[in-house]
C-alpha cells in the first residue's frame, strides 16, 4: 500500500464514519473504483482506530462529566450529565449481543453488493420519513432511558454493511424527539463503546500476526488522516445540524445506491 492510498482510506473512513452515509460502503467502493487490492484487516483495525480517537478527543469534556468524582461538571446544557453514562452503556448492549451472535452471518451473507445498495437506500427512507415526521424538542440532557435503548436497539442495524451507524441513530434520535444536533451527540457519543469493543476483538485477531516493517508507514499515515478527518468531520456535522436539514445526504445515498445497482448490473461489481 502506497502512503497515497493510506491517505485517502484514512480521510474516507474519518469522514464517512461520522457522515450518516456508510463508511462500509465507501471503504469497499473506493479502492473497487481505484483498482486497488484489499486492505487487509489490519489496516482496517489502524482505521477504526483513529476515529475512536477523534471520539474521544473531541468529546473529552463529556467524558469528564460521566464519570462519578470528576473534578467539575460542565454546566452547558449541550454536554453529558454523569447519568449519560448508564446510558451509553445500556445503548451499547443491543449491538454488543447482535455483533456477538450474528458476526459470521454479516461478513458473509450480508456483505454483498445488492444488500449495500438496498440498505443505503433503505436508510435514507428512514432519514426522509424521521425529518417529516420528528417534533426535535429535546436537547442532549432530556435523554431517556428508553430513548437510549431505543437508539442503541437501531446501532444493531448497522452492523449491515451500507446502513451507516450515524444515520440509523441519528434517525431513530430524531423519531424519539430529538434534536438534530443532540441526535448526533448522542449517536456520536455511544459508538465509541462499540467501537472500542470491535476494535479490542480485531486487535486480539491479530495478535498472532505482526505488522510488516514496510506497512507501517502507511498505518501511520491511515491512523493519523482518519483521527484527523473524523475530528474535522464530528465538529463540521455538529454545527451544519443546527441549522440544517439532512436532505443532502439522503439525497446522496439514494444516488449511491442507484450507482452501486449500475455497476452490479453493467460493471460486474463484485467487491
Amino acid at each position: 500500500m502506497t502512503l497515497v492510498q493510506a491517505l485517502v482510506l484514512g480521510a474516507v473512513q474519518g469522514v464517512t464514519e461520522f457522515l450518516p452515509i456508510s463508511s462500509s460502503a465507501h471503504l469497499i467502493l473506493v479502492p473497487w473504483f481505484m483498482g486497488w487490492s484489499d486492505q487487509g484487516l489490519t489496516f482496517d483495525v489502524v482505521l477504526h482506530a483513529g476515529t475512536l480517537i477523534a471520539i474521544l478527543s473531541f468529546f473529552w469534556k463529556d467524558w469528564l462529566a460521566m464519570v462519578p468524582g470528576a473534578l467539575r461538571r460542565d454546566r452547558d446544557p449541550q454536554h453529558a450529565q454523569p447519568a449519560m453514562l448508564v446510558l451509553i452503556i445500556c445503548g451499547t448492549v443491543p449491538a454488543a449481543i447482535v455483533g456477538f451472535l450474528a458476526q459470521k452471518t454479516i461478513e458473509t451473507t450480508l456483505r454483498s453488493p445488492f444488500i449495500l445498495s438496498m440498505a443505503l437506500i433503505a436508510v435514507a427512507l428512514v432519514l426522509w420519513l424521521a425529518e417529516r415526521i420528528a417534533s426535535r424538542q429535546k436537547d442532549l440532557g432530556k435523554v431517556s432511558l428508553p430513548d437510549a435503548l431505543s437508539i442503541g436497539g437501531a446501532q444493531a442495524l448497522a452492523l449491515i454493511p451500507g446502513t451507516s451507524r450515524s444515520g440509523i441513530t441519528i434517525a431513530t434520535g430524531l423519531f424519539r424527539g430529538l434534536t438534530r444536533e443532540a441526535a448526533a451527540r448522542f449517536s456520536f457519543l455511544l459508538s465509541a463503546p462499540i467501537t472500542a469493543g470491535a476494535l479490542l476483538k480485531k486487535l486480539l485477531d491479530l495478535r498472532a500476526t505482526g505488522i510488516a516493517d514496510a506497512d507501517k508507514l502507511p498505518m501511520l499515515f491511515g491512523f493519523l488522516s482518519s483521527l484527523m478527518i473524523g475530528y474535522l468531520t464530528i465538529k463540521f456535522l455538529l454545527r451544519y445540524l443546527q441549522r440544517n436539514t439532512l436532505q443532502i445526504f439522503i439525497v446522496y445515498r439514494v444516488a449511491l445506491g442507484v450507482v452501486i445497482l449500475i455497476l452490479i448490473q453493467f460493471a460486474g461489481f463484485r467487491p
